[in-house]
């Protein structure tokens, strides 16, 4: 439901705009309303889950996100639905590292990488689905219907939580929870991102400085929190692991990347090509086709093999996909320019998604379940909130350009070439993840050769080998 959420407004915008008179900036916002409050606060929610039951703090968020749905779909001007979409990003951020964080505490470590495949799969299918359903939604009645769709939705996933998840917590916890730290890093990245998307109109322009400057002193000093406070959200000792940090940079820079392109090509294809709704959801079909079928395989092969080179060939494949969409423009077939390019785009997806989430969360202690996934949705979230902030204006995109074909055609190209600079960072960062590379440890609990015991840094089962 939340991985829908936050793709089925995209091909939405346009009417949203055409109804509620919004610019840019506020399509920016509509979608970013949602992203930052997730951003913001899917850390704490993490930390909640694992102190204080991982189910209940599901519960409460898929409540919440339901009830602020209905919110959404009753919404009569953009600054309402602004306002609706980050509430709902706060359920968004109550249920979402709950429900990994169940699956990692609560399956047998040897059935943990498919479980987390068929997760990573279904999740990322969802995001795919998104336009499609949005599509759908809003050629039959209106965008209002993409939001109010949730409410069955909410109602089913009670029922299931309810009837067949365990409730899981960790025992070993402390019981705090770092409030003030979850405020300081939730200012400071409002902050950054109110300056970087545009102050509302009639604010004088010499005040958005100060305010991206206070948003970056107060994320630095979250950042020096985390080192030095008692209770910290994110544990040091998770990024002193390598494989977690490089994770969770290749994570930030995809996302970025995917978050950029997948808000402007709803515009794109209905603005530019003239697709209704409808269609412009179907033109992304092959996405989700792909990732339905290959993703929890190549979860299970990263398993296998060791995650490195999943990590380096995916990002490329998705780099590739968005260069092939800058052929995307006015006079454009369907089969001769999308249906390549997003078959691309989804085969370098199912490479990527499940490996680099089943490699962040083997990376971290399984006490520390629901605060690594909050650790690695928070980056993702934050990754789509600042290139959505940044890229329309980088590209060229401002006032109210996004309704004419030439002048967002052009902005498309020049996001297009961004993004996919982004994912090859991405996949020049996973280089350095040791996913295969076998490391020397002491021994294994069970090894009966203690010395001469190898195992992969991910998780692997022992090899006994001579060192």
């Amino acid at each position: 439901m939340a991985m829908l959420d936050g793709t089925v407004v995209n091909v939405a915008l346009p009417r949203i705009g055409a109804e509620l008179g919004a610019s840019v900036a506020g399509l920016q916002w509509i979608i970013n309303g949602y992203l930052l409050a997730l951003a913001s606060l899917i850390l704490i929610a993490g930390a909640l889950g694992d102190r204080y039951g991982r189910r209940k703090v599901f519960l409460i968020g898929v409540v919440w996100f339901g009830a602020a749905s209905v919110l959404c779909g009753l919404a009569g001007s953009t600054g309402t639905l602004i306002a609706a979409r980050a509430l709902q990003g706060i359920g968004g951020a109550l249920l979402t590292p709950g429900s990994l964080s169940i699956l990692q505490s609560v399956f047998h470590k040897e059935d943990r990488a498919r479980a987390i495949g068929s997760w990573s799969a279904l999740g990322g299918i969802a995001a795919a689905a998104g336009p499609l359903v949005g599509g759908l939604l809003v050629q039959v009645w209106s965008w209002r219907l993409a939001f109010l769709i949730n409410v069955p939705v909410a109602v089913a996933c009670v029922w299931l939580a309810l009837k067949f998840v365990p409730e899981t917590r960790d025992e070993d916890g402390n019981g705090r929870v770092d409030w003030l730290g979850s405020a300081i890093g939730a200012v400071g990245l409002a902050g950054i991102t109110v300056a970087l998307i545009g102050l509302p109109a009639g604010t004088p322009e010499w005040v958005e400085f100060p305010v991206f400057i206070g948003g970056l002193v107060f994320m630095l000093e979250f950042i020096r929190g985390q080192w030095k406070w008692d209770h910290p959200l994110i544990p040091p000792a998770l990024f002193r692991d390598r494989t977690f940090a490089i994770s969770n940079a290749l994570t930030f820079v995809v996302y970025a990347a995917l978050g950029g392109v997948m808000m402007l090509m709803g515009l794109q294809l209905q603005i530019s090509l003239g697709y209704s709704p409808t269609a412009a959801g179907i033109a992304s079909v092959p996405i989700t086709i792909v990732m339905l079928l290959l993703s929890s395989r190549f979860g299970a092969l990263a398993s296998k093999y060791g995650p490195r080179w999943f990590l380096v060939g995916g990002p490329l494949l998705v780099a590739a996909a968005m260069l092939m969409l800058m052929r995307v423009g006015p006079g454009s077939t369907y089969l001769g320019s999308v249906l390549p390019a997003v078959t691309v785009f989804g085969l370098g997806l199912a490479v990527v998604v499940a490996p680099v989430t089943a490699t962040v969360l083997a990376a971290a202690p399984d006490r520390y379940a629901g605060v690594a996934s909050g650790v690695n949705n928070a980056v993702a979230r934050t990754g789509g909130l600042l290139a959505v902030a940044v890229l329309p204006a980088a590209a060229g995109l401002t006032g109210a350009a996004y309704t004419d074909p030439t002048a967002l055609t052009s902005s498309w190209r020049t996001a297009l070439l961004i993004c996919a600079g982004l994912c090859v960072v991405g996949g020049l960062l996973a280089l350095g993840v040791r996913g295969n590379v076998l490391a020397v440890v002491d021994h294994a609990p069970d090894c009966p050769h203690p010395g001469d015991c190898l195992h992969c840094s991910v998780d692997a089962p022992p090899t006994h080998v001579k060192p």
